[in-house]
């Protein structure tokens, strides 16, 4: 006789939805009216913000949850937790917190590109930084002479530097390359024609085009030659009555390789001398430095070259290679420099007294170039060895192996070689060996690690590649290693 079965065990009674689940009408009316919520402030909340402040705040966290239930996204738990008077007060602290939270805040770069246009491009020298900490309290000796009390050019100051650094006879400066380029083409040649090669009409970010800049400047576009080839006949075949100028434009952020041709900066002066036409050399990233000499596989023309070369004007960007704050350098003969100056552009598109305060700290750091690696984070980045790379890898590995996530095992962290860049458009073609932290995450994807590293207290940008995070230690300032810890353990917090 077979055993019987065993009996089988009632089932558990159906499961009894919460009040309220599915009648979003229900819900809605638990959520407590403004004026209860604005009665529950307390003294330190009316010292944190005005009234006024809480009963704006305090309608959007009441207006956030309303859409969330009527959505469905939400149900009688979640509205339980939220509907108390407290919890929407604490909703509105956080919406005023966010909103008094500065928004241009340091970040990390951690993406391998010492020049990043996203982040700012160069990053400013301590000496910069004291020098604003030091003079910007108070006031400031920009336009005032100081022997004699009267007004004098804001830009001397760092005139004098840059005339010291580059040969010029004289210099000025505006608010970026591109106004440069601006008042430049308006004052020597607004109403005549400007001849350019073909293969030098570029467009850098932002949609930033020199036929544009010259249709707005007033200057007329000569094109000659080809996208690949252009010969000093071209430019000479385009010289007439109504030529202003020769235009020579850097093409920073591409080359053109194989069969091609342009023609070099001691013809086109030679050509300009001969007809009596100013020569214009827009060098965009501007160094005053050599690169090739201090390793790099590859080399930006310098301006102390192009003024040597007896151009008219150079213009280049004061916080690409120059490393310093955002500016447009105009430098050259004394007449051209004259005449922009006395444009009606030139007011309007002058520096700030900040900016001239950073850029003469950074330009003093030039006449040390034994020690320029050591202050100057753009050179320093630009030059760094790649075995003091891996060191630095592997140091921050070390940091960061007892946190959380990597030790729990959420996240993979090894140190691999990496490929960095100058960015900012200068040497396009050219890599840097370069050594990273790369972080694999086990359950979420690398591009959303990637994005709660960026929300970070401290926002820390890298790069994503092979479902590996990358935090390139090129381009890591002193102290930002902790930075990176705090953003990883805050990420699977």
């Amino acid at each position: 006789m077979s055993p019987k079965p065993p009996a089988v065990p009632d089932l558990p009674p159906p499961p009894q939805p919460p009040e309220g689940a599915g009648d979003p009408a229900a819900l809605l009316r638990r959520l407590p009216p403004v004026n209860d919520v604005l009665a529950a402030l307390g003294d330190g909340d009316l010292a944190y913000a005005p009234r006024e402040e809480w009963v704006e705040d305090v309608r959007q966290a009441l207006a956030e949850v309303r859409a969330k239930i009527l959505s469905g996204d939400v149900g009688p738990l979640v509205v339980e937790r939220t509907a108390t008077a407290r919890s929407v007060l604490d909703a509105a602290r956080t919406r005023i917190a966010r909103r008094r939270d500065p928004g241009c805040v340091r970040v990390v770069n951690a993406t391998g590109v010492v020049l990043h246009t996203n982040l700012g491009r160069a990053a400013l020298p301590d000496a910069a930084i004291e020098a604003i900490a030091e003079h910007a309290r108070g006031n400031q000796l920009l336009a005032a002479d100081r022997e004699t009390g009267e007004r004098a050019p804001r830009e001397r100051h760092v005139e004098k530097l840059f005339r010291r650094l580059t040969g010029a006879e004289a210099v000025t400066v505006v608010n970026n390359n591109a106004g440069a380029t601006m008042i430049v083409l308006a004052a020597l040649a607004r109403g005549r024609e400007v001849i350019v090669s073909r293969g030098q009409l570029v467009e850098i970010g932002g949609a930033y085009r020199i036929p544009a800049v010259m249709e707005q400047s007033g200057a007329i576009l000569r094109e000659v030659g080809t996208t690949n080839r252009t010969h000093l006949a071209d430019y000479e075949n385009a010289i007439n009555e109504n030529t202003g100028m020769i235009l020579r434009v850097h093409t920073s952020n591409y080359r053109v390789e194989g069969f091609s041709k342009e023609v070099g900066l001691d013809d086109l002066m030679a050509l300009g001398r001969t007809y009596h036409v100013p020569v214009v050399d827009d060098l965009g990233s501007g160094a005053l430095v050599s690169l090739a000499e201090r390793g790099l596989p590859g080399d930006e023309p310098l301006i102390r070259d192009s003024v040597t070369a007896g151009c008219d004007l150079v213009t280049a960007s004061g916080d690409k290679l120059i490393g310093g704050p955002q500016m447009g350098i105009i430098v050259g003969t004394r007449e051209s420099v004259a005449r922009v100056r006395a444009h009606p552009l030139y007011r309007a598109l002058r520096c700030d007294k900040l900016g001239l305060i950073a850029m003469e700290a950074t330009l003093r750091l030039f006449f040390d170039e034994a020690k320029l690696a050591s202050v100057h984070p753009t050179v320093a980045g630009l030059s760094a060895d790649p075995a003091v790379l891996r060191t630095r890898a592997e140091t921050l590995l070390q940091a960061i192996r007892g946190l959380e996530p990597v030790a729990s095992g959420a996240v993979r962290a090894s140190v691999e070689e990496v490929r960095d860049t100058v960015g900012a458009g200068s040497l396009p073609t050219v890599t840097l060996p370069g050594w990273a932290v790369w972080l694999r995450p086990r359950d979420v994807e690398a591009g959303e690690l990637a994005r709660r590293l960026r929300a970070g207290a401290v926002p820390v940008f890298t790069t994503v590649r092979d479902q590996a995070v990358q935090v390139h230690v090129r381009t890591l300032r002193s102290g930002d290693d902790a930075c990176v810890g705090q953003a990883l353990a805050a990420a699977f917090a």
